[in-house]
């Protein structure tokens, strides 16, 4: 029998049932003027030098939404404090209470959550990011309950919400989701409740605002409660598939459930490792954290801790793929090789020399510059899958890479079905890409890029990115609109590649948009 726990009293009576006396909040839709960015890039060019890696962003907003598991303060070091997506989840914690204080010179937050007042966070940061739904997990674990919109980010397939609403069940709690219509900036009827795991299936799409012909959008919110009226309970879930989001939130949630929690099929991801680790340190008890299952024994208080943030392996990756993409000679620092074996294992196939040069700061150096320089590098294939297999976040960038190897290269995506929509975009730089479904026929080019410059437009964060590496070796100049989703998940890229050597500026246009 399980040990029984104490458990912070809920805020207020449990409900199932959007409050009467608010409205979901609705974005009005006003004619304003508003500020886009571009990056312009003249190519082609050659990078040298070194290039400092910023902290995870993926861990970042995890261990962030993880302080609100925990008494006191919890100090955070080494965070991309630069990111649009941690300065949203930062809003979100405000917006549930939470008191932050941050300096951006040494990239470390301190947060203290002992005020948390409420237990649902602001619709409109939620929408932001992915990454805020997080914090359904804590606000269960600690609190007993929560109300959390659906998640925003990137549009790049179905990412259903079924595997975290299956696995709080499993752990005791009650779960509703509800959506609505808007028509414009009014609430249009019926509101449709599911809250059974049966109809899961019809709602599992409904993660993220979305619009139809008729300018209807769908919005909607997940409400969940401890069944028992206590607190949740530990009990076992086997994940259909390795979800790094859904394992995270059901570890925070397990980590002061009342008894012991087994997760299987779990994400093996470097960001979960990050997670136990903090959890670990804040008191809990986390075992398996990098294996398919997971142990937990939930505690009934959990205090604040200090703890760094490791870099951005996907950062680190873009920028060996920058080096490649243009022959070049870079080290970036820090990095963690074996958070990236899959990639410079490509890297190595196509021609490149990757070298461990410091063992104390992991700095790993690039050389792109094949051992005959009249040599092109050598096109690969490239499937992507969970860690560690190759990760999906790194398939646009190595994309941009291939067109400019020599040969044909096969580039599958199997994590997310619509991660292709750069293929477009790189098309009108004079790439040969041939889609069929998730996959693509990548051709290569045998004299080096034939890439020429053209105005392009990043649609999502991975893709964009994609974009400003094919322009650092397009013909002319390329310019990228849209790069608000790049400052999403990389800090200072164009000033970054600047100091390696490449020429892009960032410009500002005035635009006028409903």
């Amino acid at each position: 029998m399980a040990t029984s726990l104490c458990y912070a009293k809920p805020l207020k009576p449990f409900s199932l049932r959007l409050p009467q006396t608010q409205n979901p909040q609705i974005p009005t839709q006003t004619t304003q003027i508003r500020e886009a960015e571009t990056l312009t890039i003249t190519g082609p060019t050659q990078l040298s030098g070194h290039v400092p890696i910023s902290g995870s962003k993926n861990s970042s907003l995890c261990l962030l939404a993880a302080t609100l598991l925990c008494s006191n303060s919890c100090l955070l070091h080494n965070v991309p404090t630069g990111l649009s997506d941690t300065k949203a989840m930062l809003s979100i914690l405000r917006s549930l209470g939470a008191k932050i204080e941050f300096n951006e010179r040494n990239k470390e937050i301190l947060v203290n959550t002992d005020g948390v007042g409420r237990v649902e966070p602001c619709l409109e940061e939620m929408r932001k990011i992915r990454g805020g739904f997080f914090v359904i997990g804590p606000l269960l674990a600690r609190f007993g309950e929560a109300v959390v919109g659906l998640p925003g980010g990137c549009d790049i397939g179905e990412r259903p919400v079924d595997l975290y609403v299956r696995g709080l069940r499993a752990l005791g709690a009650a779960v509703e989701i509800s959506y609505f219509l808007i028509c414009g900036n009014r609430l249009c009827k019926p509101t449709i409740s599911h809250s059974n795991t049966e109809k899961m299936a019809g709602i599992a799409n409904f993660c993220i605002i979305t619009s139809d012909d008729t300018g209807l959008q769908r919005d909607g919110r997940v409400l969940a409660h401890s069944a028992n009226g206590k607190g949740l309970v530990g009990g076992s879930f086997h994940l259909d598939f390795p979800s790094v989001g859904a394992t995270e939130t059901l570890m925070m949630a397990a980590s002061m459930a009342d008894g012991v929690t087994v997760l299987s099929n779990v994400a093996k991801e470097p960001e979960v490792i990050d997670l136990a680790r903090f959890l670990n340190d804040s008191g809990a008890c986390v075992y398996g954290a990098g294996s398919d299952k997971l142990l937990i024994k939930g505690k009934c208080q959990l205090r604040g801790c200090e703890c760094y943030v490791p870099p951005d392996r996907i950062e680190a990756g873009t920028f060996m793929l920058a080096a490649a993409i243009t022959r070049s000679l870079i080290s970036i620092s820090p990095v963690t090789p074996s958070h990236l074996s899959c990639l410079i294992d490509k890297l190595k196939i196509a021609g490149c020399k990757i070298t461990r040069c410091n063992n104390d700061t992991l700095e790993v150096r690039v050389s792109a510059i094949p051992e005959n320089v009249c040599e092109n590098l050598r096109g690969f294939n490239v499937r992507t899958s969970p860690f560690p297999g190759f990760p999906t976040d790194l398939q646009p960038p190595t994309m941009a890479l291939l067109t400019t190897c020599s040969g044909s290269s096969i580039v599958e995506e199997s994590v997310f079905d619509r991660r292709l929509g750069h293929v477009r975009e790189l098309q009108k730089l004079g790439a040969k890409i041939q889609v069929c479904g998730s996959t693509a026929l990548v051709f290569g080019r045998e004299t080096r890029s034939a890439l020429h410059g053209s105005q392009l437009r990043a649609a999502d964060l991975r893709g964009g990115v994609a974009l400003v590496l094919a322009g650092l070796v397009a013909e002319g100049t390329t310019q990228i609109s849209g790069i608000g989703h790049i400052g999403r998940g990389y800090e200072n890229l164009d000033t970054k590649l600047q100091f390696l050597g490449a020429d892009i500026k960032r410009s500002i246009a005035m635009a006028s948009q409903l």
